[in-house]
C-alpha cells in the first residue's frame, strides 16, 4: 500500500512537537471515560489542553474527526502500519482514547506489523484493559493505565501506569522546553509509574 493511500484511509499522522516521532489523536470529545472526567474538578481530564487551544481550531477538528471515522475502515490496520513503519518511536492518542475493545484489538495488530517501532499507548479506559491478560500484549507496546484524580494514586489493575501530580514528578519534559529530548520512559515497560506534573 501507498502512503498517500494510507494517509487517505486513516487521516493521516499527527506530529507533536514535544514527541521524538509521530502520533495518531482522535477527538477529545469523544474520549469515553474522559469526556465524563473533564467536568470534575480535581480530576487530570478536568481543564484537558486537548479540548482547547489550537485543538479547537477547524482544520484541526477537521482532521481529528477524520481520523475517529476512520477506525472502522477495513483496510485501517494495514494503513496505519503502512504509516508507522520505519518510526523508532510512536504515540497512540496525543489527544482522545480508545474507542472499543476491537479499537485496542486492531492497534496489537499495527504493532504485530511494526515490530522494530516502540508504541506507547496511554489511556484511561481502563475497563478494557481488565478484559485482558497483559501477557497478550505486544512486546513493541507498553498501554499505561492513567490514573484519574490529580495527585491519586495509580491504577491497581495493570502493571504499567501513569499519574499527574502537583509534586514529585518524574516525567523531565517541564525542564527541557515542554520535549521528551533523549527521555523514553514512557515507552519503557521497565519503569512501572509516570508521574507527570500538571500542567
Amino acid at each position: 500500500m501507498l502512503k498517500k493511500e494510507a494517509r487517505k484511509i486513516t487521516g493521516g499522522l499527527s506530529k507533536p512537537s514535544k514527541m521524538p516521532g509521530a502520533a495518531y489523536n482522535l477527538p477529545a470529545s469523544q474520549c469515553i471515560t474522559g469526556s465524563k472526567l473533564a467536568k470534575v474538578p480535581g480530576t487530570v481530564c478536568h481543564g484537558c489542553y486537548a479540548l482547547k487551544g489550537r485543538y479547537r481550531f477547524s482544520n484541526v477538528q477537521a482532521a481529528l474527526q477524520r481520523r475517529a471515522a476512520s477506525v472502522g475502515h477495513s483496510l485501517w490496520v494495514k494503513a496505519m502500519a503502512t504509516l508507522v513503519n520505519n518510526q523508532p518511536w510512536f504515540r497512540w492518542h496525543d489527544s482522545g482514547d480508545l474507542q472499543s475493545v476491537d479499537h485496542l484489538k486492531k492497534i496489537f495488530e499495527v504493532c504485530k506489523a511494526t515490530p522494530d517501532t516502540k508504541h506507547w499507548l496511554p489511556t484511561r479506559e481502563t475497563w478494557m484493559l481488565q478484559l485482558m491478560d497483559p501477557e497478550v500484549v505486544p512486546s513493541n507496546l507498553c498501554i499505561r493505565a492513567s490514573g484519574t484524580k490529580v495527585d491519586g494514586a495509580a491504577p491497581r489493575s495493570w502493571p504499567w501506569t501513569s499519574t499527574v501530580v502537583t509534586k514529585d514528578k518524574t516525567c523531565p519534559a517541564a525542564q527541557q522546553g515542554n520535549k521528551c529530548l533523549d527521555c523514553r520512559a514512557c515507552w519503557d515497560r521497565n519503569v512501572k509509574n509516570i508521574a507527570y506534573g500538571k500542567h
